[in-house]
């Protein structure tokens, strides 16, 4: 049909506000090339949309005269059983009568003859009243069709849905297509209205780039078909199969005349490129049309990859000329179900059945599938009778194995039936509005009676239901269904019947972590019956004692293998030389972590340290007014407390692969909490201390030294080290380094001081408050108290140095992360000396003898050396 009358009744579509004459021209052409339709009336009629031909014959158009009608030539029996799956679900909704009790379902029923121009004609038709003439109306604001079918159902191809859902987009028809995948039809910009049952391309070509990366392929050959479905998967494989790493070998358009020097051209390049996987992404009469040609040429040795269109097509596994090419062929198909009763369904159909005359479509097939001829033919319909006999009427289709009639394949119509069922759901929901509480402007609810497209369009949209055979069945913000493939591999038999074997699952919707391609590699048969799976690279590995060399103007992926030169080459520093002295491979990384066994071990003492020092202060929170804690000065009780929890948990920060922040942090908390700890054990120190010589008559020492002193001293303390730390961190702050010594296979992760002037001004200022500690501590050792702090102070304070005497030796000594082990051994020793020998003793009286936490006893000047 020519373009040009198509323009022309879209016109009238897109303005439907032109005068009269227009819409009654508009009128008299749609009117004069009908279209054969398939109708059974009903309360709400669904329309569909099928591709029962393959092809269309185009007239010769003298534009003097009234085109003659389209004829459409090669029937297909998988479209057809398609179409009866649709008839079939809309009858058995309507006897069981469960989703709409005292509705009936009716169908509206087109052949779109895998022509666009064809497709656009019957959805014009769709959306045309019972005379024939498109009217447009306005039902709050938004466009609708009086007289048109609600929804519609199809169509298969995508290069059809993208004509069919710019229109019926223009009129918020809900649109549910079963076979379209093409990517492109989720733009809700473009395609309001547009929804389906058949996952998109996005997806699949997402699996079968999984599954190129799964078996290690690097030299893939892309060949689609000259259609929106072929051009635009084969792009998006082409793009992320690069941006995986590997790369497209070739990449080949299949004319859509099918022209055979075109594709004799296609066969020679795959043959040249040295690619033995190749994917075909096309339908399944172009599909045919390659493998024709690969036959004719002999081309074998092929592992090919079939897109969905064709990964299960009985049209290319039945006849047995293609086995020795396709045998051991693998692609992804969406999931299949058994629908029962359907196949009993299908071989109903007879020409002498009554409701036979009624289907304009049942001629054409009775006659392709027995060969003869019933002498009818209905209009638009192909006429090629010559050499076929007259039918006896006594033909009986369970007579005869076809695609029509198998059903162990049920994927395409059982997407048919889902689509059926998704409107059904949501005509149901409509009828189930409560006034009041409806979706639409202040919560109105449509009238059940007059059912506007676009609110239809909205329940669809939040369709959600569980089917019979367990499925979900929703549509996401893009109108597409989850996506979860079955991955087949085509298997010949023993006896001679190719084979769709499940060999595995794709499922988009696995949880973040899990493998979305599962495969089961030892029930896979390659292409020629190997098991052993193919290689396809540009070029092989180079063997050792050689090197890659680029080959110019090829891919990445194809290099010459290059023998090395005499002289050796020194590996990087980061770099390590493989067994063979072939190559140089980076060394293996090396720091105290959180993994390994010692860094598990310190973090646990640290941890453990930690919550010793939180019992205690809980101890002395519950005990704090007994004698022991009061005569102890329990705000620098509780002070140390805190300090020496931080020490534990500074120890933390040297755990960990080494950065800027850690670096900084662990050298400025360790200086920091232990100034803080070693200020409060001091002034704990001078106020016993203190507290002796003021028992001296006429000594007023105790007021230099009360609560505010000693946190000034404390206080001035820290202070000092923080100035330090802060000078440090400004003018050389410690940073991460590497050591990388060249005798040695391993890459060491180190804090560098940064200034090695501050940090032992940090490590001195440290010793200089403990050797003060420990000489005021002495001092006061013998004073007379049945508990004197001063004792434990001292016992603690000469741990603490002895554990940072013999830490510097260690630390010189130590190799790799061992120093930074040692460090943190020597943090922790020194936290658990303080709190045993300081507190240890308190809370043994606290607890465990609590007689001599009274306040007569710690006065009594009883012996001296012990308590």
């Amino acid at each position: 049909i020519s373009q040009l009358i198509f323009l022309s009744l879209l016109l009238c579509v897109i303005f439907p506000n032109s005068d009269q004459d227009q819409i009654q021209q508009c009128d008299i052409i749609q009117g004069s090339i009908s279209l054969p339709v398939l109708v059974k009336n009903g309360d709400i009629t669904l329309g569909g949309l099928f591709s029962l031909h393959d092809m269309v014959e185009e007239p010769s158009l003298s534009f003097t005269s009234t085109p003659p009608p389209t004829q459409c030539t090669r029937f297909n029996f998988r479209t057809f059983r398609w179409m009866q799956t649709m008839i079939f679900a809309i009858k058995e909704i309507n006897r069981e009568g469960i989703l709409l009790p005292n509705i009936t379902l009716g169908y509206k029923i087109y052949d779109s003859c895998s022509t666009p121009h064809q497709a656009l004609k019957a959805a014009m038709e769709l959306m045309g009243s019972e005379n024939g003439s498109m009217v447009e109306g306005v039902t709050q604001g938004i466009g609708t069709c009086h007289g048109a079918v609600p929804a519609v159902i199809g169509d298969g191809g995508s290069t059809q849905s993208l004509v069919v859902a710019r229109f019926l987009g223009v009129y918020q028809v809900p649109q549910v297509s079963y076979f379209s995948s093409c990517a492109c039809l989720s733009d809700k910009d473009q395609f309001p209205a547009f929804l389906r049952t058949m996952p998109s391309d996005f997806f699949q070509v997402d699996a079968l780039v999984q599954l190129v990366k799964h078996f290690g392929w690097t030299w893939v050959g892309v060949i689609a078909g000259d259609d929106a479905y072929g051009q635009g998967g084969a792009n998006i494989f082409a793009y992320k199969v690069r941006k995986l790493g590997a790369c497209v070998a070739l990449h080949e358009i299949i004319p859509k005349n099918r022209a055979q020097a075109a594709i004799s051209s296609i066969i020679s390049k795959i043959r040249s490129s040295g690619a033995r996987v190749i994917l075909v992404f096309a339908v399944e009469q172009d599909a045919a049309a390659l493998f024709d040609e690969a036959l004719r040429e002999e081309l074998t040795g092929i592992q090919w990859l079939a897109s969905e269109a064709w990964s299960t097509a009985a049209v290319l596994s039945t006849p047995k000329k293609y086995h020795p090419i396709l045998q051991g062929s693998m692609g992804f198909a969406i999931r299949r179900a058994d629908i029962p009763g359907l196949q009993d369904f299908l071989l109903r159909l007879h020409p002498l059945n009554p409701d036979a005359l009624e289907d304009p479509f049942l001629i054409p097939f009775w006659e392709e599938v027995f060969q003869c001829s019933l002498g009818v033919h209905a209009e638009g319909q192909e006429r090629n009778d010559e050499g076929k006999p007259p039918c006896t009427g006594e033909e009986e289709l369970g007579s005869v194995t076809n695609i029509y009639s198998d059903v162990l394949q049920l994927r395409i119509s059982y997407n048919v039936y889902k689509a059926v069922y998704a409107i059904v759901h949501a005509l149901k929901a409509m009828r189930s509005c409560v006034k009041g509480k409806g979706p639409f402007p202040q919560q109105t609810c449509p009238d059940v009676d007059n059912i506007q497209p676009w609110q239809l369009l909205h329940y669809i949209k939040q369709v959600d239901y569980l089917n019979s055979f367990g499925d979900e069945t929703k549509f996401d913000e893009n109108g597409d269904p989850a996506a979860m493939y079955d991955l087949v591999n085509w298997q010949l038999k023993p006896n001679g019947k190719m084979e769709f074997v499940t060999i595995g699952k794709f499922d988009e919707t696995t949880i973040v972590g899990k493998q979305k391609l599962q495969i089961q590699e030892q029930n896979i048969m390659w292409n020629g019956n190997q098991t052993q799976v193919p290689l396809s690279v540009c070029s092989s590995i180079c063997p050792p004692g050689t090197r890659k060399a680029i080959r110019p103007h090829f891919p990445i992926c194809c290099h010459d293998c290059v023998v090395y030169a005499i002289e050796c080459v020194r590996c990087l520093p980061e770099f390590w030389s493989n067994d063979e002295r072939t190559a140089c491979i980076p060394k293996q990384v090396e720091f105290l972590s959180y993994s390994d066994t010692m860094g598990i071990t310190l973090t646990a003492i640290s941890l453990i340290g930690s919550f010793c020092t939180c019992v205690v202060f809980f101890i002395f929170s519950w005990h704090r007014n007994t004698p022991i804690v009061r005569a102890n000065n329990s705000e620098l009780s509780f002070l140390l407390l805190f300090s020496l929890t931080l020490c534990f948990l500074c120890s933390l920060t040297f755990i960990g692969r080494p950065s800027e922040w850690s670096c900084m942090l662990r050298r400025t908390a360790f200086g920091i909490t232990f100034v803080l700890c070693i200020s409060c054990i001091l002034g704990k120190t001078i106020v016993v201390l203190m507290a002796f010589r003021s028992t001296i008559p006429g000594s007023n020492m105790m007021k230099w030294f009360g609560p505010a002193q000693q946190k000034a001293i404390i206080t001035f303390c820290t202070l000092v080290q923080v100035i330090i730390c802060t000078v440090w961190l400004v003018v050389a702050p410690p940073t991460p380094r590497k050591l990388m010594p060249r005798e040695s296979a391993i890459v060491i992760l180190l804090c560098s001081e940064g200034s090695t002037v501050a940090f032992a001004l940090v490590l001195s200022y440290i010793g200089l408050l403990a050797c003060l500690c420990l000489l005021l501590a002495f001092l006061a050792r013998k004073l007379p108290d049945n508990f004197n702090e001063a004792r434990l102070i001292t016992f603690s304070m000469l741990i603490f140095c002895a554990v940072w005497v013999a830490f510097v030796p260690a630390y010189i000594s130590s190799p790799g992360k061992y120093s930074t082990v040692t460090e943190v051994f020597a943090i922790l020793a020194s936290s658990y000396g303080l709190l045993g020998c300081i507190f240890a003793p308190k809370c043994y009286i606290i607890l465990l003898r609590s007689e001599k936490n009274s306040r007569k006893h710690l006065m009594s000047r009883g012996s001296t050396d012990k308590f």
